[in-house]
């Protein structure tokens, strides 16, 4: 019954925004994203449980058991990528909204209350699609992005994440709860666990992360009249960036890094002008910071030697710089813990990809857990995971934040347990 319910709910939300080929389209505090975000709210209310809106848009449905007790939360995102799956973000907010029924329902039942309450949580903005950086809504909460800074943030027609938020009527005022742990379910977006058979991975920590805010700037002309000696053109510049981009990882161990530029914007955009400015991300990312340097000097390095050659400019800038963060070691514990209880077979592994997890762990101990994606592929339309795999997932995070919300980790919060927003 539970199960059911559960996949009923996730497979109605897959329809928000849904795309032809199966995918959905929620890009943050877009008509879609507020759709999900509406039937969240629903969700909560019908459930009896309180619901507070953060500056940032970060949605909490609240249960309490233990007056002035600090929250365990456990979720993840309702926002998309362009033309993106079904199931990342989603399904881990899904999955935590039906993880805390089933422990709401065992308290209501005559069982002890728990040493912390419970909270689960839809983050703003976590893909990073149309508002930069990723991450922003559980950064914001974590204090390592300030509040007033992203709310300015724009997208590329214009509109800041304040008047989005405020468009779609969750630009919250509320404070967000005090956190004793969180715990987040995901799909891997990887190959590992279904190549190997395993049920979950157990995230011990996440790669370094680097991106460069790249700006080429030429000279606009027109594309008939003006000689190919005497063009400044941006965009043919910014066509061998990305190249310099792709093939740096030729210079480093197979799979040691991975690169790409995804957004490109170009000015003027004109089939008869020769363009002036193009602006792009170069995303590097690896399990090692010094090779993530490397890379990041001879694309500097290289970048420089292009703007001479073809006598324009080139502004390169850091951006979005996130360290390796390691998740708990008696998080990873009990998670394994819990698993062998399921008769769940399970690993450890690394997560390539930003969560909201990896923010979270800075200010309360996290638990990141995935389950298998099919063929790894994530971020298209392509994306998928099955029913069983999802309702596994679902009786693992139930346990894991069981566990949570009995104290398990309290020892472990080395970091003050409170969020800014």
């Amino acid at each position: 019954m539970n199960s059911a319910a559960f996949l009923q709910d996730f497979h109605f939300v897959a329809t928000i925004g849904a795309t032809p080929n199966s995918g959905v389209d929620r890009q943050a505090a877009t008509a879609e994203d507020a759709q999900t975000r509406n039937w969240f709210a629903n969700w909560v209310n019908d459930a009896g449980w309180e619901l507070r809106v953060d500056g940032i848009g970060n949605m909490f449905a609240l249960l309490e058991w233990t007056p002035g007790a600090p929250y365990v939360l456990i979720g993840s995102h309702l926002d998309s990528q362009p033309l993106g799956g079904r199931f990342d973000g989603a399904y881990g907010v899904i999955a935590a909204l039906h993880a805390a029924r089933r422990l709401g329902a065992d308290v209501a039942a005559g069982g002890p209350a728990p040493r912390f309450n419970l909270a689960v949580v839809n983050w703003f903005n976590e893909e990073g699609g149309r508002f930069a950086p990723s991450i922003m809504g559980s950064s914001v909460f974590a204090g390592l992005l300030p509040l007033e800074r992203m709310l300015d943030v724009r997208d590329l027609h214009g509109t800041s994440v304040r008047e989005a938020l405020d468009g779609i009527g969750y630009l919250g005022t509320s404070e967000g709860p005090e956190v004793a742990g969180y715990a987040e379910i995901h799909i891997e977006q990887g190959r590992i666990l279904e190549r190997e058979g395993i049920n979950i991975g157990l995230v011990e920590s996440s790669w370094y992360t680097q991106k460069l805010d790249i700006e080429v700037l030429g000279e606009q002309s027109h594309t008939g009249a003006t000689a190919m000696a005497d063009r400044h053109d941006a965009l043919v510049a910014a066509s061998k960036i990305i190249l310099m981009v792709h093939d740096v990882t030729e210079d480093f161990a197979d799979q040691a890094l991975v690169s790409s530029v995804g957004q490109l914007t170009l000015e003027p955009n004109s089939p008869i002008v020769v363009a002036r400015r193009v602006h792009l991300v170069a995303d590097l990312r690896s399990g090692d910071p010094d090779i993530v340097a490397a890379a990041r000097a001879k694309l500097i390095a290289d970048i420089d030697l292009l703007a001479r050659t073809h006598d324009i400019k080139v502004n390169v800038k850091d951006f979005d710089v996130r360290p390796i963060r390691r998740f708990p070691e008696a998080g990873l514990e009990l998670a394994d813990k819990v698993a062998a209880d399921l008769g769940l077979s399970s690993r450890r592994i690394r997560t390539m990809a930003g969560h909201d997890s990896v923010a979270m762990n800075t200010v309360a101990p996290a638990v990141m857990l995935f389950i298998p994606s099919v063929d790894g592929v994530s971020h298209c339309e392509r994306e998928f995971t099955s029913d069983a795999d999802m309702v596994t997932g679902v009786d693992m995070l139930t346990g894991v934040a069981r566990q949570l919300i009995d104290g398990a980790l309290a020892e472990a919060a080395d970091v003050p347990a409170s969020g800014v927003a």
